[in-house]
């Protein structure tokens, strides 16, 4: 029988497909694990529409089956909606170091250079959930996470 540490510990190591610096646990799309006779495990996607879920849901699966899960459950969970406040504190640097600037409220600072001086050049960046910016400073592009 597995704990459902174990079970956390294992999700930890499985990359977000999108963001592969963070795991699914650093983005908190893993909103809650059930461990008994099923091992129940619900998802929040970043949004209702991400083209990842189906992956997400698939390298779960691999992770547990793996080792040695079973009997295993996913359920999404739309409700609540994922928010960027999920994203573990953690992860922020992360973010940085991949060129990402992580969520936060007003324009973002650019990831490589520190600068707070950017321009917004599209509502969208590499994904919904991200705008690209330009950084008025080292003039490199970047994306940012927008405050979800």
């Amino acid at each position: 029988m597995v704990t459902e540490a174990q079970i956390w510990g294992w999700l930890a190591e499985v990359p977000d497909p999108e963001i592969p610096v963070l795991s699914l646990v650093d983005l908190g799309v893993i909103r809650e694990v059930q461990a008994g006779d099923e091992v129940l495990v619900k998802v929040t996607p970043t949004y209702s529409g991400c083209p990842a879920t189906t992956v997400i849901n698939l390298d779960i699966e691999a992770k547990l089956r793996s080792k040695g899960v079973q009997n295993l459950r996913l359920e999404t969970q739309i409700a609540p909606p994922w928010t960027t406040d999920w994203i573990k504190p953690e992860a922020h640097e992360k973010l940085r170091a991949y060129g990402i600037a992580p969520p936060r409220a007003g324009k973002p600072s650019c990831p490589r250079c520190g600068s707070a001086s950017a321009t917004l050049v599209s509502r969208f960046g590499s994904t919904p959930c991200k705008s690209h910016y330009k950084c008025a400073e080292c003039l490199e592009p970047f994306d940012a996470f927008k405050c979800i």
